[in-house]
């Protein structure tokens, strides 16, 4: 029998764990990481896990476990934040209260054109010009671009539309261009709506609107009453935009404000994004490993890990001079120092706040009230379904991890399997997989299923990721036999499979459900919850291998034939083309013909006419 670890000694420990500031890591037994956590004197910090008696459940939980605790030590509190920040992010503790997102956040883009361009982006800020945001979601930036257009004839579409114009579009005919395409208005007059446009997006609608009611005002003592009524729809135009989205009376407000609230062991941070004055909208987050956490607690384990990046003015979230808090925090000089050096001027945390700026922060907590409200609700909602089925398909324990693979190609082209992961919280997205499948015969839908399933469950044999409760495939008895013969082959047991047929008339709520081993499909209930979080997850999945395989079909198509061949390099295929007149008659040509090519060997001219000539 094997026998269990001795207790970690933590007096032994702290006998030789130095005062000053740093970084402990805490694993188990097995040396998996449980917790990463910072210090401003680790001595007593560490100590502290041991001394306590009043302690919550989740600490007593997290110390019963400690068998080792590796420290690093640095020169100030602030290299201890950075580097427990990133460690964070790495390792994903265990216990540690971890943010749940990946995304870039998306921006409105200027770029610095002859004749600029206004556009949605998101990812790197490389390109040359300006990037106004952050906006908290793609509806915020289409939705703001949508009312520029209206405001500011300055073109949105792409440079390779724009320069290939021979008459103005649709977009000049209905006054939301000013056709600089075909020559219609001077750089001057267009750099001048341009320049409205950047104070408009920096808050400063009062002053655009001043210098539109002098122009208007000129306009008609000149007698151009047809300027002036131009001026004047712009004008009120931008009074109504003002009227529907000024927040405060400091109209050149940059600062985020962030508000948490907790309940029934989940919590919920609001991030809003005043910028100018201009409420730009919020974003939600749901921290996991959120219970028996304070408040302050909350928003100290969140704002490193949204705000900090690995390399500093490289992060997808500009750090706004002031950030409003809606608990004072422990630390809160210490942070703001830190976030100082990461964003290269002074930012400020504020939670002691008066007027206009509390009840920002008290709309924040209303939001986080209501949105952790819903969750809450939707939460109880899944946790039914899964009870629904633990009993519908009569298992011992409810499931806690589902994984459903479903497969996507065109006639055969460009396979894709997905796998999608649920568990308690919804949609693990982070879990989430593709596989490009290839070498299998064109439509085989089997032997996708076969390879997908052999690639994520000897991963899983290799410890990546945990293995599923339930393991659907969307797919009758063949695929059912599919993932039963990778299971067997890989020695791996304790997962139920279950095929999601469709029904004979392939209606929703018809599904038969196939599982291994049984003869007769069980079908169940329309109305049946466990019915319906099958449909969730199965959707789930088509819609990730649809979506997978759109894109690798799209980029196949926009590669050429030519560009995996050895020794044609971009000049020489560009040659080629110019000198043939496109790839159809680059194909069409022989060897001989290939060879009159200046730097084009005859070995090389017979790989490109094998490459274009499979059969």
């Amino acid at each position: 029998m094997q026998q269990s670890s001795p207790p970690f000694d933590s007096k032994a420990f702290l006998k030789s764990l130095t005062a000053r500031p740093g970084v402990y890591r805490m694993y188990d037994a097995a040396g998996d990481i449980l917790y990463v956590g910072k210090a401003r004197n680790l001595k007593k910090r560490v100590a502290s896990y041991f001394s306590r008696s009043d302690s919550g459940a989740k600490t007593q939980a997290l110390v019963a476990q400690i068998q080792r605790i590796e420290v690093t030590v640095t020169h100030t509190e602030g290299e201890a934040l950075l580097l427990e920040n990133n460690l964070i992010k790495a390792l994903k503790p265990r216990y540690n209260i971890l943010l749940r997102d990946d995304k870039g956040y998306p921006y409105i883009y200027l770029s610095d054109d002859e004749f600029p361009r206004l556009s949605f982006h998101r990812g790197k800020r490389s390109g040359r010009g300006r990037y106004f945001g952050p906006y908290p979601s793609s509806n915020a930036v289409r939705e703001s671009l949508n009312l520029m257009q209206k405001l500011f004839p300055i073109r949105q579409c792409d440079n390779t539309f724009y320069s290939n114009r021979s008459r103005a579009c649709l977009q000049y005919q209905i006054k939301r261009c000013s056709g600089p395409c075909v020559g219609l208005v001077t750089r001057e007059r267009y750099l001048d709506e341009v320049r409205h446009a950047v104070m408009f997006l920096e808050g400063k609608n009062s002053e655009v609107i001043d210098e539109l009611a002098r122009r208007m005002e000129a306009a008609a003592a000149e007698l151009d009453f047809e300027a002036a009524v131009l001026y004047r729809d712009q004008i009120a135009n931008l009074r109504r935009v003002q009227e529907r989205q000024y927040v405060s009376g400091n109209a050149g407000a940059d600062c985020d404000v962030v508000a948490v609230a907790n309940a029934a062991g989940a919590a919920c941070v609001q991030v809003f994004f005043i910028r100018g004055g201009h409420n730009l909208g919020n974003k939600t987050f749901y921290p996991r490993n959120a219970a028996d956490a304070e408040p302050a607690e909350l928003l100290a384990a969140f704002l490193p890990q949204y705000y900090l990046t690995d390399t500093p003015g490289q992060g997808e979230r500009p750090i706004p001079p002031d950030i409003l808090l809606g608990q004072p925090l422990e630390d809160e000089a210490w942070l703001a120092e830190v976030l100082s050096g990461q964003a290269g001027r002074r930012i400020t945390l504020s939670s002691r706040l008066r007027g206009e700026r509390a009840r920002w922060v008290a709309m924040a907590q209303d939001n986080a009230r209501h949105a952790l409200a819903a969750h809450l609700a939707s939460r109880a909602s899944l946790l039914g379904r899964f009870e629904a089925l633990q009993e519908a398909l009569q298992l011992e324990a409810m499931p806690q991890r589902i994984e459903c693979f479903d497969i996507s190609h065109t006639m055969g082209e460009v396979t894709v399997a997905s796998c999608v992961v649920f568990d308690w919280e919804g949609p693990a997205k982070s879990d989430y997989r593709r596989f490009n499948i290839d070498g299998i015969t064109p439509g085989d839908d089997y032997a996708a299923m076969h390879q997908a399933l052999s690639r994520r469950f000897r991963r899983l044999q290799e410890g990546e990721g945990k293995a599923p409760d339930i393991l659907l495939i969307d797919g009758g008895k063949g695929q059912v036999q599919q993932a039963h013969d990778v299971l067997e082959e890989l020695a791996i047991a304790g997962i139920l499979v279950v095929g999601v047929a469709k029904g004979p008339t392939r209606k929703p709520g018809l599904e038969q459900l196939v599982l291994s081993g049984v003869e007769t499909p069980t079908i169940l209930p329309p109305d049946s919850p466990a019915l319906h979080l099958i449909q969730q997850v199965r959707d789930e999945a088509h819609r990730f291998a649809i979506t997978g395989h759109r894109q690798r079909r799209d980029k196949a198509r926009r590669t050429s034939s030519l560009e995996n061949i050895p020794g044609l390099g971009p000049k020489r295929r560009q040659q080629l083309l110019r000198q043939f007149g496109g790839l159809q008659e680059v194909a069409r040509a022989g060897v001989e013909d290939l060879t009159k090519i200046h730097g084009i060997s005859r070995q090389l001219a017979q790989r490109i006419y094998d490459a274009l000539h499979p059969e």
